[in-house]
């Protein structure tokens, strides 16, 4: 009888034993090794302010400089991003700040990357204050990309459809006035961008496929660094291929602000194409091999003639003058002066049938219309088009 009770007695401290172990593993499970091997969306991370090493995911802001302040474009420093769990998110509040160390700065550091604004990336470190707000420091690990916790897509507005197939089924078998009527209801429905965030917007939609920290010039041809940006000799800057001029629409937010248009160029050769009109011949460009200029037009090289001319009649479909803006429309002529008209247009058709859209115009449509304006060129994705509305 008594070896029994032991037993009992032995197997019963046993037992409670294994009963108290996984009593206790349980909590230290969840709020230990687990909570780093969990991918944590933003606003855990930021219920969980206490020290604990976490993998964050969310979606690019900005870069924070104070508690309540996120930079969105001209960026400053590479130091430090702001997350959230929606792409388009304002409230600070509501947004994690990572710490950028120097491991990570050339490929997560917004002054030298801001085209990651928007883009889901994901962090590990600790869940501590930065900026006296809800952080996570010292990061161990960064990457793009989501972890276990689904996130929308990071565009600033909705996209109108999934295919372009979809985007133009209200343009589905029209032709000539019809036609252009159609796409003109379709593509005016667009994220207007200001000028600062055109910087941001070409770093991402002209970035150099075999080097993305730079960007191609159009008409030079150039890749050249995406920071080096401004005013200065051998800069790059903001070329209106439609000039600004020609409907006096400047660089307010509107025309002079589309996307669709403006493209990365060297300083002075921006300058020299100045506002002319688009025609064949003149003397060679130095700074841009296969270039040509006279006293009143331009060639560009021939890489980029066709995305010239559907550069051009995207903006005369876009813009038809409805919405406060010039209506505007290339014609035959180079002399258009500040008359809301831009030519040569015969020659912008045979360019467009002799130069179609390549992958990088392509790309560059897309990006558009997924991260930045929410619109497309339709020339691009149908150069046929332009035939059957100007014949």
């Amino acid at each position: 009888m008594n070896m029994k009770r032991v037993t009992r007695s032995r197997s019963g401290r046993m037992f409670a034993a294994v009963v108290l172990a996984v009593a206790v593993a349980i909590p230290l499970g969840v709020t230990g090794a687990a909570s780093a091997a969990t991918t944590l969306t933003v606003a855990q991370a930021l219920a969980a302010q206490d020290g604990r090493t976490a993998t964050v995911t969310g979606y690019v802001i900005g870069q924070p400089t104070a508690t309540n302040t996120v930079l969105t474009s001209g960026f400053t420093a590479d130091t430090a991003i702001a997350i959230a769990d929606q792409a388009g998110e304002t409230g600070t509040s509501r947004m994690l700040y990572v710490q950028v160390t120097a491991a990570w700065r050339s490929t997560f550091g917004l002054l030298g990357n801001p085209s990651l604004r928007g883009r889901q990336v994901t962090a590990t470190g600790a869940l501590t204050a930065y900026f006296s707000h809800g952080g996570l420091k010292n990061p161990s690990a960064m990457s793009l990309g989501g972890g276990a916790t689904p996130s929308p897509s990071p565009t600033p507005t909705p996209a109108p459809t999934g295919t372009p197939d979809a985007y133009y089924a209200a343009a589905a078998g029209k032709t000539g006035p019809a036609l252009r009527t159609a796409l003109h209801g379709i593509i005016r429905v667009q994220t207007k961008l200001s000028y600062d965030q055109v910087w941001d917007a070409l770093k991402d939609t002209d970035q150099d496929p075999a080097n993305p920290a730079n960007v191609i010039l159009l008409y030079s041809g150039r890749s050249q660094s995406k920071t080096s940006n401004g005013g200065g000799a051998n800069d790059w800057n903001r070329e209106h291929v439609w000039a600004k001029s020609h409907g006096d629409f400047g660089t307010a937010t509107g025309p002079g602000t589309d996307v669709h248009h403006l493209r990365p160029e060297d300083v002075s050769v921006n300058s020299l194409r100045g506002n002319k009109d688009f025609d064949a011949g003149g003397g060679a460009v130095a700074e841009a091999p296969g270039c040509y200029t006279d006293a009143d037009s331009f060639e560009p090289r021939d890489a980029v003639k066709g995305d010239v001319a559907r550069m051009i009649l995207y903006m005369a479909i876009r813009y038809e003058g409805g919405d406060g803006w010039p209506d505007l429309e290339p014609n035959d002529s180079v002399s258009n002066g500040s008359a809301p008209r831009l030519g040569r247009l015969s020659k912008l058709l045979a360019w467009n049938d002799q130069d179609p859209p390549d992958a990088f115009e392509q790309r560059r449509n897309q990006r558009i219309h997924e991260r930045w304006q929410g619109n497309r060129n339709p020339f691009v994705d149908h150069p046929e088009w332009a035939r059957s509305i100007w014949g």
